[in-house]
């Protein structure tokens, strides 16, 4: 039986909630959700949804979008990403291109693309090189994968910055800095990846996990499950995401991915390193790699490489230490219009997320 959302928000009213139980929702798009649907006003007082570290562009390395814009600038090629990246500013003196966006503006042929599949027509219908910036989690990175292992024009490269999901959730939970009672997974990464891979924060953490999809329904369906864990103080991994969720996931994208690429340690950024978080291509795809066969321009000499622009709290956000209305940048130098941190440009971002859902003020001076 389908039970509507108004169903599982009275059963969860119903609990018998002493204290306050801190939900980690780790994807972006379920904080879409949630903020969409006034679902933190609508919850009791005592559960407090914590936005998590699933936004992509937020954590792609600053390093990594730098050297696009400059790939784009000074060399005779196209650049083709995903939109929400063209944004995003890296931290560059004054008057240079921050985006690539900016880039764009200045005359270097960037274009968005929505999927693989246009990186390779655009690769198709020109001579010169096409370099496909690839940043994303497990989810976009399979189709990535795909699109590889099928076989590419010889002028197309790419320039991953792909990351794993749970690495930095496991992370997390060493951070003296965030208390979290309670854990809902992302859906989509559970449907390429299995549900299965979440497992270790009931055996090693003993939290309360479910894995949700992204309507109203599903998520306050995980709320409700994760919540009654917890009173009952017996976790477990549920799934309330049964249409596409399998405890083992989809292994032909596994295939795809473990035949392209090696995981390897990776760099989040504002975060640090984090061990066994990230892909790269391994050595039978080098000569589409483009770290490998294009020019370097990783300066790692630049003034705050790798870090958030300064008095942005995006790192914090994303670590889930901050809501974004704590950022003293909020609503005031940073804006969707012009945004200074990654938070604020990214439809997974949480600042952009609590924006358009109407928050438009600080919450208190930091």
């Amino acid at each position: 039986m389908v039970h509507t959302a108004q169903h599982w928000l009275d059963c969860i009213r119903d609990l018998p909630l002493a204290g306050p139980v801190r939900i980690l929702n780790v994807c972006g798009g379920h904080e879409r959700t949630i903020s969409t649907a006034g679902m933190r006003s609508a919850l009791p007082s005592q559960v407090e949804l914590i936005p998590g570290p699933g936004c992509p562009v937020c954590v792609c390395p600053e390093q990594d979008i730098y050297t696009a814009i400059q790939l784009a600038l000074n060399e005779d090629l196209v650049l083709v990403s995903f939109g929400d990246m063209l944004r995003v500013p890296v931290n560059t003196p004054k008057g240079s291109a921050r985006t690539l966006e900016q880039a764009r503006a200045m005359g270097a042929d960037v274009r968005p693309v929505a999927s693989p599949r246009e990186a390779v027509a655009i690769a198709h219908e020109t001579d010169r090189p096409v370099v496909f910036f690839a940043a994303g989690f497990e989810t976009t990175t399979a189709p990535v994968a795909a699109m590889l292992a099928e076989g590419v024009p010889d002028n197309l490269f790419v320039l991953l910055s792909a990351r794993l999901t749970w690495p930095a959730v496991a992370m997390l939970m060493h951070n003296d800095k965030v208390n979290v009672d309670a854990v809902v997974a992302p859906g989509h990464v559970a449907t390429v990846m299995g549900s299965q891979q979440w497992q270790f924060l009931v055996e090693q953490y003993a939290l309360p996990v479910a894995v949700a999809g992204f309507t109203t329904e599903s998520l306050l369906a995980a709320f409700y499950s994760v919540l009654r864990q917890a009173l009952d103080d017996k976790p477990f991994l549920d799934n309330s995401y049964p249409e596409v969720v399998t405890d083992q996931g989809n292994t032909l994208a596994q295939d795809c991915l473990n035949t392209v690429m090696d995981v390897v340690d990776a760099d989040w950024r504002g975060i640090g390193t984090i061990p066994a978080s990230g892909f790269a291509l391994n050595e039978n795809y080098a000569a589409h790699d483009a770290r490998l066969q294009l020019p370097d321009y990783s300066h790692v000499a630049r003034k705050r490489i790798g870090e958030m622009p300064p008095g942005c709290d995006c790192s914090n956000v994303v670590l889930g230490i901050k809501q974004p209305d704590q950022c003293k940048l909020y609503g005031t130098g940073c804006t969707p219009r012009e945004p200074v941190g990654p938070c604020m440009v990214s439809d997974e971002g949480a600042c952009r997320i609590w924006w358009q859902s109407g928050i438009r003020k600080q919450k208190v001076a930091v």
